[in-house]
């Protein structure tokens, strides 16, 4: 045995330096499989006027930078008063970096698929120095992980008088870059790259699938409960205009640059809605409606991917529909229960199912709604409208698109169930411990409950492991059922019918149905 002493960081060794284009990193190992570099700068930091300007180049460094610690994040307030997954706020300029968790570091030959998580909080909020995007568990499977920052709120989708649109795309845009010039550093593949995310994580994914700027960068994704809504220029720009307004200053990049962080951030998220798309579905009925009305996968946050001409030329699931990404493998998918919070007294199911018949449903349907709501209770029949207003139905629709413009055969569909003992439902959020194999995480209890399944882990996150390794999956595409979804509940099964109600909403209100 050797008495070679290996130098320490807090307990842990010191893994190789390795060396990207803009300079030399330190990091060091989590476990026996895994290494973390933590906080590597892929872009300028964004101050002064970088803050609404498209990503700068950074500046090469000297020496060897420590990267043992997680970088400043673009989050400087939390999403909420309580939010699910553990979301740390850190302090500094320097916010658009990558966090890398490698098995093979410096090993250039040794050419691993590669997963890019894109965190999700509504596009304002969110954090990719989260212990739940701990990339250990990909590690252990032969996958470098890489978790990316990008500006938030205002200042990464605000409309600015002369300022660069979707400026959080762009810095996912610059980080995948940084990814494919630096990753074979790490042991990764640049030609094995997946992208993946949850919530406005998975919406950033689907607009990157729709983005010319992004062609090329990854050769699948993976959406996590997507919010598929995007908006124009005109809705970025009036809400631009109220929030100058508010503030009291011109509109313009200049005068949006003397502007403090500060007191953006204390009013930003007053006027964070577009005022002409609607909230939610206040029953069956309206549900259908708006869905006749375009509205289908809605959500009205202002800050949100804004189809501008360039990074956007028009929505992902008008893109996908003419073949956009069609080379690109796509898993996607939903948990059964979103945003189906308890609302006791607001409608009745026996109406709602008379609605859904008038509007065209089939019996088979309505019925399958009608069992989730038994399964979680008739006090969260309002939510359950609602998550299929703004997540389930875009999945199906999105699956639709993709089928009509030759992908297909490329594009599965999961359906995550599994209940939570704490909520009695499967809500949103629920799948990421599942996915990163992270369930001795100590916030995940109070989450899932005690004692969530390790066996159902170890089925959602082989799933992805597969996909990302292979680019395919076994089951059955889109190509060959349309509705059908791989399921979690309990284990993992196949579900020919899991989108059944949320395909035929999109059918009954489509002005082309097939």
């Amino acid at each position: 045995m050797s008495n070679t002493q290996v130098p320490q960081y807090n307990g842990f060794g010191e893994a190789p330096v390795v060396m990207t284009q803009t300079g030399a990193v330190q990091g060091r190992w989590q476990n026996a499989s895994s290494a973390e570099y933590l906080g590597i700068p892929f872009a300028a930091a964004p101050v002064g006027k970088l803050r609404f300007l498209a990503p700068q180049a950074v500046e090469p460094w000297s020496g060897v930078r420590s990267a043992i610690d997680y970088g400043p994040t673009p989050q400087r307030r939390p999403f909420g008063p309580v939010s699910t997954i553990p979301e740390p706020s850190i302090a500094g300029d320097s916010t658009l970096n990558v966090n890398v968790f490698t098995p093979a570091p410096r090993d250039r030959r040794a050419h691993l698929p590669v997963l890019v998580w894109i965190h999700g909080g509504g596009y304002f909020a969110g954090s990719p120095s989260s212990s739940w995007y701990n990339g250990s568990g990909f590690n252990a499977d032969g996958i470098v992980t890489v978790s990316l920052s990008y500006r938030l709120g205002f200042q990464g989708f605000g409309w600015v008088d002369g300022a660069s649109m979707n400026r959080g795309l762009l810095d996912q845009i610059a980080a995948l870059e940084w990814v494919q010039r630096n990753i074979e550093e790490f042991g990764g593949d640049p030609s094995r790259v997946t992208i993946a995310g949850q919530s406005a994580g998975a919406g950033s994914a689907i607009s990157l699938m729709g983005s010319p700027r992004a062609t090329g960068l990854f050769r699948a994704a993976i959406s996590e409960s997507a919010p598929s809504h995007t908006i124009t220029v005109s809705q970025a720009e009036t809400v631009g205009r109220a929030l100058a307004k508010r503030i009291g200053v011109q509109p313009s990049l200049d005068a949006w640059s003397e502007v403090s962080e500060t007191t953006i951030l204390d009013n930003e998220r007053e006027l964070n809605n577009v005022a002409d798309v609607p909230a939610g579905p206040s029953s069956a009925a309206d549900l259908v409606e708006l869905f006749r009305q375009g509205y289908a996968g809605g959500s009205n946050l202002a800050y949100a991917p804004v189809i501008d001409g360039e990074v956007l030329a028009r929505t992902p699931k008008e893109s996908f529909s003419m073949g956009a990404s069609s080379d690109v493998s796509l898993l996607m998918g939903s948990v059964r229960n979103e945003f189906s919070f308890p609302a006791p007294g607001q409608t009745d199911l026996q109406e709602a199912q008379s609605q859904f018949r008038q509007a065209g449903f089939s019996d088979g349907a309505i019925a399958q709604f009608t069992s989730e709501v038994h399964r979680i209770g008739a006090d969260r029949l309002a939510g359950q409208l609602l998550t299929t207003y703004m997540f389930r139905a875009g999945v199906a629709e999105t699956a639709k698109m993709r089928l009509s413009g030759g992908a297909g055969s490329k594009t599965w569909l999961y359906d995550f169930a599994q209940t939570s003992s704490i909520s009695n439902a499967s809500m949103h959020c629920d799948e990421i411990p599942y996915v990163f194999d992270v369930l001795g995480d100590p916030k995940v209890a109070s989450v899932l409950g005690h004692g969530p399944s390790q066996s159902l882990a170890d089925s959602v996150h082989g799933t992805w492991t597969r996909l990302i390794a292979d680019g395919e999956l076994e089951q059955p595409s889109v190509n060959d059922s349309p509705c059908g979804a791989i399921q979690f509940l309990g284990s993992m099964r196949y579900d020919s019918e899991a989108y059944r109600f949320e395909r035929e909403l999109i059918d009954v209100t489509s002005h082309t149905q097939e």
